[in-house]
């Protein structure tokens, strides 16, 4: 199968684009720059600029675009970055589907990323793909992200919107910020700890990716999150067990606050308790469900046996 990926430079893109390889995939990269190689394409989704040849020579494309939510407080310029580095290009994408039968070869399926902060800060909240989205920016966001990538699936394509968790790597997502507090001896629980965290591991993400691909049936919102949520205090306590310390006073939620800002009350403070609906249903196999298990591999670590 030829497949396009639109953000294979990001964290799960990169990934994705060696697994999809080694299946045997031929895989083409759309890349803001000039191409290095004759795997990438440029295009410019700011300017809705689409190389439509190479896009609908393609059966599938992969929308994993998005700057990172991190790093940055959420002015009022950021947030308008952050919208459009997802809904632009998105939009962007979706040109590839338009046509008639004239036109030639047009891709069949769109697996365009989402997230389950679609969902917002919902308490204890079991939430599956039915749900309603949440309030806030980022419910917001991921709300008509995805209905960017539906207007494909109104030009006949079967669209997946892939609301990933909080990806665990030791290549980029939380760890790398978390890891160097817990080996100085300064992780602790944020806030409270009674808020859900559902997350996958970065082989999960891209196992839904794959899955996603083969499986013609899927369609619409998918939870990509382990069976296996965890609240913030079990989450930051695994970390304490494998790096053997952790302070027992937690941050404080104003604390969290005055640091990051807006932006701490929808991401570290929130509570999103997602369920994999479909993907249990569905049989999906993870590799990881187990929290300790998961971050033992994302970081390259032996679990020692009791």
């Amino acid at each position: 199968m030829k497949i396009l990926i639109a953000g294979a430079s990001g964290l799960i893109g990169r990934a994705a684009a060696a697994a999809l390889a080694d299946d045997g995939h031929e895989v083409m990269r759309l890349v803001r720059r000039v191409p290095a190689s004759a795997e990438e394409v440029s295009w410019d989704p700011a300017a809705g600029e689409l190389p439509l040849e190479v896009c609908r020579s393609a059966e599938a494309i992969i929308n994993l675009c998005g700057c990172s939510l991190a790093g940055e407080r959420w002015t009022p310029k950021w947030r308008a970055e952050i919208r459009a580095s997802r809904i632009d290009s998105t939009r962007t994408l979706a040109k590839a589907f338009a046509g008639t039968i004239s036109d030639g070869q047009r891709p069949r399926v769109l697996i365009n990323a989402s997230a389950v902060g679609f969902y917002g800060d919902r308490g204890n909240l079991e939430l599956t793909e039915s749900s309603e989205p949440g309030k806030g920016f980022l419910a917001e966001l991921c709300r008509d992200w995805e209905a960017a990538a539906m207007s494909a699936g109104d030009l006949g394509a079967r669209v997946v919107c892939v609301r990933f968790g909080v990806i665990l790597s030791r290549e980029g997502g939380v760890l790398p910020r978390l890891v160097p507090f817990y080996r100085a001896g300064f992780g602790c629980t944020l806030g409270s700890g009674r808020q859900w965290m559902s997350w996958i591991s970065l082989e999960d993400a891209v196992g839904v990716i794959r899955f996603a691909l083969r499986e013609n049936w899927l369609s619409g919102p998918v939870n990509a999150v382990s069976p296996m949520a965890v609240m913030n205090s079990g989450f930051t306590r695994a970390l304490g067990r494998i790096f053997g310390r952790q302070l027992t006073a937690p941050v404080p939620a104003f604390a969290l606050r005055l640091a990051m800002g807006p932006v701490a009350d929808e991401t570290v403070l929130a509570s999103t308790h997602a369920i994999p609906g479909k993907l249990l249903s569905s049989g999906y196999p993870f590799r990881y469900s187990i929290l300790e298990d998961a971050l033992y591999q994302a970081l390259a670590m032996e679990k020692a046996e009791a």
